[in-house]
Order: C-alpha cells, then structure tokens, then sequence
C-alpha cells in the first residue's frame, strides 16, 4: 500500500490553497508540469480521486475531504519542526553547561566562548570555575557535560582525555633585570622572590617538578591558590614565577614580561567527561573549539620568539 511522502503532502496542499496547477508551482517556485505529474502519480498510488477539475479549478474531491484536514495538519507539524531546527542552530532555549580550570577560563575559555556564542547567538552558556578537587562531584551529580582541567582526574566513573601540552614561562615585572633575557633558565630564579603554588597542588607540582629536576630548591616569598592570582602578585612587582603559557595567554599583558623557561617542563590541559553520558553536539563543538584556542595560543607564544 503506498504512502504519502512530505513532498507529497506539500504539492497537495499548494494545489489546495491556490486552486490551479500553475498557482500551486508558483507558490513553491517549481514547474506547473512537474506540480502535475506528482498530483496525477499521488491518485494513482492511493487509488484515491484527490481532485475534482470544476472550471479550470482543482476542488478537493468530497471521497478526499477526511484526509485534507490532516494534510493541513502534517504540513503545521512541519513548520513547527522547521522552527524547531532553525531556533536550535541558534541554540536557543539550549544550555551548555561545562566547568574549567581558573587558570584556562581566564583566556583560553573566554576565547572558546567567544567563539561559539558568535555561531550559536542564543545559547546560554553556564560556565564554572572549579578546583580540581571539585570536578568529581561536578561531572557526578551531572552539573555540567565535560570539565577542562590543567591535570587528569582519576576516578573509575570519569574519562580524562588530553587536549593540548603548553610549556611552562617565566614571567617577570617589566623592567625586571631577567625581562632582558629571550629565555631563562631554573638557576637564574635562585636568590629571586619567587611566588608559586602549594606544590601539594596537581597544579602547583607540576610548576614545581623543574625546580626538583634541576636541584634547586625553590625559595617562595608568597604562595597563592590560582594562576590568576600569581599572575597579578607579579604584574604590582612583588616577585617573579613560573607559569604555564596557558595562564598568560592574553596578546597584550601591560606590567608583565613572558620568557620560556629554558629547561624542559609543561603543563597538560585535560578534557574530563563522565563514562557512558553522551555529550551533546553543542559540548562536543566547544571541546573541538578548546583544541583550536590551545593550538593558537602555543603557535602564537612560538612566533614572539621568533
């Protein structure tokens, strides 16, 4: 038994509201034969006369009339679901929610965000800032799709994927008499008031892993808990640190001189998902736009130093 096809349904009702052939081509901008030959195929399939021909003019068929009030309807549907398609490449009434490091949300993130909000101008995106601590309860208790950390997680119920591997800087106050340097090594530190990490930090040990390679104990004048904060202890002057190239990724950063570290070192940023819960094609999107940002930001440090 054949069926009506949506294009069926269409050219069907185009004949129903405009009453002719050549209106019914018009109004979906196709040819009058073509519009004809699909009407004449469509009776002859379902065995049904759709069409009474009344003075040049295509009248519904009274044996028809019970099944043009739902084409009427099937046709809404789809206009409803081509809404529906439409509002949803904007992303709206969508939420992506998803957590970062304070470390990578302060450029790298924004970047991402920027990005997608530029495809997706309706999406609300719900952004958090987490402690790696945090990310276990986060991605559990289903709070967000996916966290991007600066180190793995390691719980049997999570996946850590890594994104990107940055290396680790040495940034300077302006004016600093190491900001003459193009790069500078662990042992030009020593004697410096350095400002760090707590090393017991998954974050903080991988800054400190060179110091403990190089043999050098590291002599730290203030300790803070986040990037963000070693950053601007350093911008007003109050020490020097190493870093990963991530945290200082801004093109411009007035009062604060950037150097690679000489010695080998660098920090890996983690993409953290929860097993078996598929992401969404808007999180997947923004984890592909992360790989971009870090790339450009890890390309953009090796053309300074050129």
């Amino acid at each position: 038994m054949s069926q009506l096809t949506i294009r069926q349904v269409e050219v069907i009702r185009a004949v129903m509201m405009a009453g002719t052939i050549q209106g019914a081509a018009a109004l979906l901008n196709v040819s009058a034969p073509g519009v004809s030959r699909l009407v004449k195929y469509s009776e002859d399939s379902l065995g049904i006369r759709l069409f009474d021909r009344k003075g040049g003019l295509f009248v519904p068929s009274a044996e028809a009339a019970s099944i043009f009030e739902m084409i009427h309807q099937v046709h809404h549907q789809m206009d409803n679901l081509n809404y529906a398609v439409r509002s949803l490449r904007q992303g709206e009434g969508v939420r992506l929610s998803f957590a970062s490091a304070p470390s990578i949300a302060q450029f790298i993130a924004a970047r991402v965000i920027r990005g997608i909000r530029g495809r997706f101008p309706e999406l609300f995106i719900d952004l958090n800032i987490l402690k790696i601590e945090e990310t276990t309860d986060y991605l559990l208790l289903d709070r967000g799709e996916f966290v991007v950390m600066s180190s793995a997680v390691t719980n049997p119920a999570l996946s850590s994927e890594p994104l990107a591997t940055g290396r680790l800087m040495v940034i300077v106050p302006d004016g600093h008499r190491l900001a003459q340097q193009s790069a500078i090594s662990i042992h030009d530190l020593e004697g410096e008031d350095l400002i760090g990490v707590d090393p017991d930090d998954p974050y903080g040990a991988a800054l400190a892993r060179p110091f403990a390679d190089a043999g050098v104990k590291p002599s730290y004048a203030i300790r803070g808990r986040f990037a963000q904060t070693v950053v601007s202890l350093v911008r007003h002057g109050l020490g020097v640190a190493l870093i990963d190239e991530f945290s200082v990724a801004e093109v411009y950063m007035p009062g604060l001189t950037r150097r690679p570290l000489i010695e080998e070192g660098g920090l890996t940023a983690w993409v953290v998902t929860r097993k078996g819960r598929p992401l969404s094609s808007f999180a997947e999107l923004t984890i592909s736009q992360f790989r971009r940002e870090f790339a450009a930001a890890i390309a953009r440090h090796d053309w300074d130093e050129r």
